[in-house]
């Protein structure tokens, strides 16, 4: 077993280390910190080192420290969007002693009287605020880790933009430090300067009439930007629950159209990840907006044709085929790629690409089904049935 000789050290506003945090920085040769951490942990024997620019260079510094004992400071708890989870994607968790301190969740929660597991905990700290989108309901409680001093406008105009503009927006500056201070308005006449080092807690209030938009996959048609060629509604809730999206899964859409179905698939879970692929240009400027809007923006789009486009991707949960069906080995390849478990869902609407999915479906069994939706429309004073062209599913899980 490898001898921790890194020590992940949480640190408050006021200076007060996590337990065991001043023995890890008192036997440490050096101390990593951003310049407000080192003020903050007063004096120290160890060689203190500011974070560099660009941060990432600190992996490779680190990796030749391994001789040395190393400490690094870090606001709260480094576990819950911190320093902690990138550092262990470059190191083992045995080489590391992680000392946490309160979260600003924590903190924040508790100046606002909520539950902690009655809120939601997210960041949009160097991240876009798009991502709030998806989060948005009415009645929501957020606790919002911010980048700056700009955040809460741009959270304020996102909630107005949303429908959301009574929402109540609290911000909670230098937690648990002697500048501690609250600030309270509503989104839609938000006005402020704000402290750059601040946490938000956000009280999700609806307009009046507001239409909602949940979690739960089937958004309407005209909640994306489209040219006609899309997963219509009542398909795309259907291929989803086919998908079965779940935390931390990556699905592959293969000719992704205006995103969609990958863009359901990101809202439907936490930390769920999509590539689409799209050769057609404006197709994946609608993608990318309406990932945007819909609060997932790190949507993966590539200029890419299957199966030429499939190699070298990570490795997926999920396959969507939605469109390319009728070429050559797509479904072939495909099925390379899935791991035990995975799930492979292809929608057909013409003849000759329905033939492909009996082809599969005789080849590797899984399930072929036909939907057909019709919609009630005026018919002269009257009404009666549309119907919407049919779709042939096939999905298959790989064992």
């Amino acid at each position: 077993m490898t001898s921790p000789w890194l020590s992940l050290v949480g640190i408050g506003e006021d200076g007060v280390l996590a337990p065991g945090g001043a023995e890890a920085l008192s036997c440490a040769d050096i101390v990593y910190g951003g310049a407000r951490h080192l003020e903050h942990a007063g004096p120290l024997q160890a060689d203190k080192r500011t974070w560099p620019s660009p941060f990432a260079a600190v992996f490779d510094a680190l990796t030749d420290l391994k001789n040395k004992r190393v400490a690094i400071l870090a606001t709260g708890d480094p576990m819950w969007f911190g320093i902690g989870s990138s550092l262990l994607k470059h190191f083992d968790a045995e080489e590391m002693t992680i000392l946490p301190c309160l979260s600003a969740f924590q903190l924040a929660a508790s100046r606002m009287g909520w539950a902690v597991q009655d809120s939601e905990c997210l960041s949009v700290h160097g991240r876009p605020v798009d991502l709030l989108r998806s989060a948005l309901y009415p009645g929501a409680r957020l606790l919002v880790l911010t980048s700056g001093s700009d955040t809460p406008r741009e959270v304020a105009d996102l909630l107005a933009d949303e429908g959301y503009g009574r929402s109540r927006i609290t911000v909670l500056e230098h937690l648990g430090g002697d500048k501690e201070r609250r600030q309270t308005g509503h989104a839609e006449d938000w006005s402020g300067e704000v402290a750059a080092f601040h946490t938000l807690a956000l009280e999700v209030v609806a307009n009046p009439g507001l239409g909602i938009r949940t979690r739960t996959p089937g958004l309407a048609d005209d909640a994306f930007r489209h040219d006609g060629k899309m997963t219509k509604q009542d398909i795309r809730a259907v291929t989803l629950a086919e998908l079965k999206p779940h935390p931390g899964a990556l699905l592959w859409d293969i000719g992704a159209g205006c995103g969609s179905v990958a863009i359901e698939w990101l809202r439907a879970a936490n930390r769920t990840h999509a590539i689409g692929l799209e050769p057609h240009a404006e197709r994946r400027q609608m993608a990318v907006e309406n990932a945007l809007a819909l609060g997932v923006p790190h949507l993966e789009l590539r200029d890419a044709t299957a199966p030429e486009g499939l190699a070298d991707l990570p490795d997926p949960d999920a396959i969507f085929i939605g469109g390319g069906l009728t070429v050559s080995g797509i479904v072939d390849a495909a099925m390379s790629a899935l791991s035990p478990g995975g799930r492979l869902v292809a929608n057909a609407v013409t003849l000759e690409s329905e033939a492909v999915l009996l082809a599969a479906y005789q080849a590797f069994g899984g399930t072929l089904k036909k939907l057909s939706i019709h919609r009630a429309s005026a018919v002269g004073g009257l009404t009666g049935w549309r119907p919407l062209m049919p779709v042939t599913q096939w999905s298959f899980t790989k064992s």
